[in-house]
Order: structure tokens, then sequence, then C-alpha cells
């Protein structure tokens, strides 16, 4: 049974038809787009040549434009979206509108999601009606687990189109992590944790999070040890593998950051659960604790932590994990309120 034929709700637009549509490249102005950049053909996280020397995982996964925005302003009266892809994930256990869907927010009001078809290959495209009649501020959040090559934006011919202001905290927050920091799974890309923050603190960011692929290589760590940070949040307990590797990498992560950013805030982050077995608890005492209070023996006055057990309040721990391990939007605005409270804390 077709469900669209019965709640229009579920309906999926793929052949626009708007009186006076009128598409724009958004690489032109007065388009802003944060969080990835174009790199020949494709918008990409991190140049290729560095995610080349990293991992073969971290290169296949670094066009993902996981916390990649589009930031605008108009008055129209409805904003459509066109998108060519080089990849589309999908996945039993992730919605599509996540994965492979865009959404959009005025401020920090959710608008709308352009819903991908259940089909869907390399393209797809939708409209978003909008409620408001006076010009808006808009933020277009990316996919979390595809790629785009090109993305185009319709409004209304006639209707104001403008740049949009820069966000408050201009300086990007780098948060560098597992599947859970690249965003799955989220029922869309404007409730990873990142976003969430985004909008509440008004900031600018950098989603470094590589599924199955964070191991703390010393290319990625002499990377983001480069990059111009107003913070730094690293979460990647998940893809340690094992205690060991886990400790000959945490630290040594944390000192190629620091020794290049003497006063960077770095929050450091175990795993988003809270039932977790006595050897995962391990990772967290025996290494993460260690990197914490070596770093405030030697007098650092700007390193925290997070410890991942606290992240979910008791009326929320049963409904926050998909499947033990990737958050639930619940697990994900739950994760916004413990980190992007540290951070509110620590910038402003």
């Amino acid at each position: 049974m077709d469900i669209s034929k019965i709640d229009k709700n579920f309906k999926v637009e793929t052949k626009i038809e708007r009186e006076g549509l009128t598409f724009y490249d958004i690489d032109e102005a007065p388009f802003k787009i944060y969080g990835v950049f174009r790199e020949g053909e494709h918008y990409v996280r991190m140049p290729a040549e560095v995610a080349k020397t990293v991992s073969n995982g971290v290169f296949g996964l670094h066009t993902h434009v996981a916390g990649g925005r589009v930031r605008f302003v108009t008055d129209s009266p409805y904003v459509a979206i066109s998108m060519k892809l080089n990849n589309a994930y999908k996945m039993s256990h992730f919605a599509f509108t996540g994965s492979i869907g865009c959404d959009m927010y005025s401020g920090t009001r959710y608008i709308g999601t352009v819903v991908p078809p259940a089909n869907v290959t390399n393209e797809y495209e939708g409209v978003i009606n909008v409620p408001f009649t006076d010009e808006r501020e808009y933020t277009i959040n990316m996919p979390l687990y595809s790629g785009i090559d090109k993305m185009y934006i319709g409004i209304k011919e006639g209707s104001v189109l403008k740049v949009a202001p820069d966000y408050e905290i201009t300086t990007p927050i780098v948060y560098y992590g597992s599947s859970v920091t690249q965003g799955g799974c989220a029922t869309r890309p404007g409730n990873a944790y990142q976003n969430i923050i985004s909008r509440e603190l008004d900031c600018d960011f950098t989603n470094l999070g590589f599924s199955g692929s964070a191991r703390a290589e010393d290319e990625i760590a002499n990377y983001i040890a480069s990059l111009d940070m107003s913070a730094f949040v690293y979460d990647y307990e998940y893809n340690a593998g094992t205690l060991e590797h886990y400790k000959n990498t945490h630290e040594r992560m944390f000192k190629i950051i620091r020794e290049k950013n003497p006063d960077l805030p770095i929050i450091m982050v175990s795993r988003p659960k809270y039932h977790v077995t006595p050897n995962e608890r391990r990772f967290f005492e025996e290494v993460l604790m260690v990197t914490y209070n070596n770093a405030i023996s030697a007098g650092d006055k700007n390193v925290y932590y997070i410890d991942g057990t606290t992240i979910f309040p008791p009326e929320m721990r049963e409904s926050a994990l998909v499947d033990n391990v990737h958050p639930t939007d619940i697990g994900f605005w739950c994760m916004a309120k413990s980190i992007g409270g540290k951070l509110k804390e620590i910038l402003k």
C-alpha cells in the first residue's frame, strides 16, 4: 500500500512545480557555506591529500558532508533544494532524512525537511514551505552520511535573497570522533548534537567525525592541530578498539594539539552510554582521566572532561540509544545539553 495516497504528509515531492521558481548555485554569492568546502568536484570536510595519509576509512568518508551548512536571507514563501550526490548511504537503523536528507532552520526554529525518496540514488529535490512573509535568516543542514557534488537552492522569483550575518562565534569549534560524532543515527541533520549546539550558541563548527575510522593517528592529530579553533572536542573511544590502543593514542593526541595550541579549550568525552561494562569503564578511568589528570598536574588550565555515563538523565537513559551505541534524537539532545553546556561556560 502506498501510504502517500492515504496521508499527504508522507508524499515526497520529486518534480517541483512552483510559479516563478528560480534556482541558484550555493557556490555563488550571497550564499555562505560552513563546515565544508569545495575541492574539485566534491564538497569535503578536510583536504583529500591529508585524508589519504590518515587511513582508507577517513579518505572514504572525508567527502561526507556532516556538519555542512548553507546560510542566507530571504522572504520567499518556499525554499526548494536540488542536489547531485556522489554517494547516498542507506542503512537499516538510520533514517534517510538523516543520512541523505537536508533540513532547514530559521535561527533555532525548525522549518522543514527535504525527504529523499526511498529509491534515491545520485540526486533528489524537494520543497520546504515557509510559514513567514518577512525576511528571515535560514540555515540548511547538509546530510550526515552522504556526499554532495552540486547543490542548488530555489526561491520564488522576485523574492529577497541576501547574505546572512556571521555567527556570533566565528572561529569554529572542531569535533573529532566516531560515527556518533559524524551524526549516526539522528533522524535529520539538524538533530546531530553539533548542529543543536551551533544554533544555541550561534557558533561555527567543523565536524571531523569518521564512522568506524577515528583512531587518533598522528596524521589526523597534526592536521587538527594546524586548524584555527575556538575549542576542540574529542570523543573516539568507540573506535579505539582495544584499551592498549586508547592508552597509546589518547594522551599523545592531546599533547600534539596542545603543543601548537597552548591556550585552546580542549574537552575530552568518553563514550555516551549509561550502561557500560566493567571493561568499557576502564577506558574512562585508566586512559581519559589519566590524560586529564596529567594535564592538570602539568598546570594546564584549559582542559575539561565529560563522563559519557552522565550525559543521559535517568528519565531518558532507556530512550537515548538506537542500538546501544548510536544516539537517538533524544540522545543527541542530551549530548548537546552536556557538551554544549560546557562549551557555553568556556566560550561565553
